[in-house]
């Protein structure tokens, strides 16, 4: 009499080649797909809230005596304001101007209108990134008198990753214009358009 070997049954949510398909389909799937695409609006939403805010201001960050339309100055407010520390604080007062509030409020509309929109996540993930990042430094979060509870990671760098995630990922394809923007003959023409 020979012994039968028995193959234990392996359900498939706990078989480690399946979990590592799951993974590598998470962004694939309907779910995470969501996911990003509500991350995406979200994002787009904090852009295009801190353009709109220091337009007309709402009350929110910046009163109504501050709006842009009320000759306020949204890049020269910020960069001229006790929020800037650190060694980098002349060279941000330095290029304060009406120049920069026009370049900081172009790009905070440009980056909220197409992130909600879907269409031109790459560059907007570049635009925004540097955006985030000079504020980052502007804010300095690695001095004593800097008000971050972080000294490291603070909601600057969250939202440049969430830029980066979104556009990396093609976000823009659910719930967006991403597959008709990356159809059009410029776009395949000008990938970084993308």
């Amino acid at each position: 009499m020979t012994a039968q070997t028995v193959q234990p049954t392996v359900h498939p949510r706990h078989d480690a080649a399946h979990r590592d398909l799951t993974k590598a389909n998470a962004v694939s799937s309907t779910t995470g797909r969501r996911v990003l695409a509500t991350l995406r609006l979200a994002t787009g939403f904090i852009f295009l809230w801190a353009f709109i805010d220091k337009l007309l201001g709402l009350g929110f960050s910046t009163p109504t005596e501050r709006a842009w339309i009320n000759g306020g100055t949204p890049s020269q407010g910020f960069l001229n304001s006790p929020a800037v520390v650190g060694p980098l604080k002349p060279f941000f007062a330095a290029i304060a101007s009406p120049t920069t509030d026009v370049l900081f409020m172009l790009g905070m509309l440009a980056i909220g209108v197409a992130v909600m929109l879907g269409i031109g996540l790459r560059i907007s993930a570049v635009a925004g990134t540097v955006i985030m990042l000079f504020m980052y430094l502007a804010e300095w979060p690695f001095g004593a008198d800097a008000e971050s509870t972080n000294p490291l990671v603070d909601y600057h760098i969250i939202y440049a990753l969430a830029l980066i995630t979104v556009a990396a990922l093609s976000a823009g394809d659910t719930w967006g214009l991403g597959r008709t923007w990356k159809s059009l003959p410029l776009v395949q023409k000008n990938r970084w358009l993308v």
